[in-house]
């Protein structure tokens, strides 16, 4: 039977609400790497290793795709109706997940973008960049303000966009295609939230 306490505690968990959106989808492949792997199909593949973890510590999770499918079919369209879910659905926190690039093929690591006027961004970014450095993954940049990307710009409650990696550099490709490799960024995220939602 279960005490008030642990009723209490699971009744907050249950009203803590996190979006986890997989960035591109559907017609938008997003980065393609160098060994021809699809953004859109590893932002999912980690978003869903990320749902598992949260709603095993009780946390609701609104997925903004769980398949190949984008929200609309221009990117513009798309990007807006991402933002209408996130504004709309006010969640404690948003989880954009994505793959990195550059013309440097060198370049590698995972970061963690939050708004540039946001406080409450830039203070999740700061607990979830900390989470990510714990699982031992194959390098971690600094934590970065954005005032430009349209996500973080145009929405209300704290959104975080998480470049697991860069799929322009060879070797870090083949680990993020890694199944484990993506379990440990998943573990890495998640805890992260659950830090910052004080779990």
């Amino acid at each position: 039977m279960e005490t008030s306490g642990k009723l209490k505690e699971k009744a907050e968990k249950e009203e803590q609400t996190v979006i986890l959106d997989s960035g591109h989808g559907g017609r938008d492949p997003g980065k393609i790497g160098t060994q021809g792997t699809k953004e859109k199909e590893m932002n999912l593949c980690i978003a869903k290793k990320v749902e598992r973890h949260l709603k095993e510590a009780g946390i609701t999770v609104i997925m903004t795709r769980t398949d190949d499918a984008g929200m609309a079919d221009s990117q513009v369209e798309d990007l807006k109706e991402r933002v209408k879910l996130i504004n709309e659905t006010k969640p404690v926190l948003a989880v954009s997940i994505h793959q990195n690039s550059y013309p440097d093929p060198s370049v590698f690591g995972t970061q963690v973008f939050y708004y540039t006027h946001s406080r409450e961004g830039e203070n999740a970014a700061k607990v979830v960049q900390e989470a990510l450095q714990k699982v031992e993954l194959q390098k971690n940049r600094e934590i970065k303000a954005n005032d430009t990307y349209y996500m973080l710009k145009k929405t209300e409650p704290p959104v975080l966009i998480v470049e697991c990696g860069f799929l322009s550099n060879p070797e870090e490709e083949a680990l993020l295609c890694e199944d484990a490799y993506q379990e440990k960024l998943a573990e890495g995220i998640a805890n992260g939230i659950l830090s910052y939602l004080q779990i």
